[in-house]
């Protein structure tokens, strides 16, 4: 029965094709995420402490915990913002799209990078959305089955999935690429959404992220199955306003019989048995993404 419970909250997908006749993506990542309240993250320490109450609930769940590789890293910084219509037209059709930059010693390093998704709590509306882009390079596909705390309460888990596309922003070259006329050329999938000739994107509520993320640890949940943990926390560039925090794993399948298995059932334990030791931390109901949208006091109609 947990085998099967476990299969379930990831339905079969294996039917379909886009309009190329490509075979629709599959789900190959399970990324569990614990949305937390931003003011308890205000230094490097703070994400240690955070790890504490990881470390308990590994042991707990029977859970590898190996913090020895990260003990001594700083922590990784990336500017982030959304793009969006000013009226939200994007993120009310479960579209999302964001630039992400790193830093280094203060400095941006490398490309920028454009990461356009469309996250939905329907398996097959997800894998039916074509987000693949029209650009002259490299592109990945990343198709993610996310797991969250319920919206109201711990011990249990809900299921969005997230059908990502990842790219360089230089692989974009037209020169105005706020336009929506240049979007709907790169990211088709968007095209019914365009309402006018001229239309531009703006940045969502004129906010940039800055992103502070800190790996703190290698789970193990047995027969090769592991992942990378990392705690992080947004705030506005500028004012530092802290904005959200967040704890996130991800593991990467290669089929969907693999999420039977006693490691995968583990990690979902493991990830039950975290929301309710890190109560006092805790932001339920929310998302990251979520939160930057509903920073003016003007709530989109998520569908997250």
């Amino acid at each position: 029965m947990a085998k099967e419970r476990s299969r379930k909250r990831v339905p079969d997908n294996r039917l379909g094709q886009y309009a190329d006749g490509r075979a629709l993506d599959q789900v190959q990542y399970l990324e569990c995420k614990i949305i937390l309240k931003p003011d308890r993250f205000n230094s490097r320490d703070s994400f240690w402490e955070f790890a504490k109450v990881v470390k308990k609930a590994a042991k707990a769940s029977d859970v590898g915990y190996s913090s020895r590789d990260f003990e001594g890293d700083r922590p990784q910084i990336r500017e982030v913002v959304f793009l969006d219509t000013a009226d939200f037209r994007f993120y009310n059709n479960a579209f999302i799209l964001r630039r992400r930059v790193p830093f280094q010693d203060g400095f941006p390093v490398g490309d920028p990078e454009i990461v356009f998704k469309f996250r939905h709590p329907d398996l097959g509306k997800s894998a039916k959305t074509d987000v693949r882009p029209r650009i002259d390079g490299d592109y990945r596909i990343k198709f993610k089955a996310e797991a969250l705390p319920l919206k109201d309460q711990t011990g249990s888990l809900r299921m969005l999935f997230s059908h990502n596309v990842e790219f360089p922003l230089s692989h974009v070259h037209e020169g105005n690429r706020t336009s929506m006329d240049t979007i709907v050329r790169v990211l088709p999938a968007l095209g019914k959404l365009k309402k006018f000739k001229g239309e531009n994107v703006e940045l969502v509520n004129h906010t940039i992220v800055e992103e502070v993320l800190q790996d703190i640890a290698m789970l193990d949940f047995g027969k090769g199955v592991g992942a990378k943990a990392n705690v992080a926390i947004w705030r506005t560039r500028g004012d530092h306003l802290p904005l959200v925090g967040e704890f996130a794993f991800q593991i990467k399948f290669k089929k969907r019989s693999d999420l039977a298995g006693k490691s995968m059932k583990r990690a979902e334990q493991f990830f039950v048995t975290l929301q309710d030791l890190a109560g006092p931390w805790l932001l339920l109901g929310a998302t990251k993404t979520g939160i930057v949208y509903r920073l003016k006091g003007n709530p989109p109609q998520a569908h997250e």
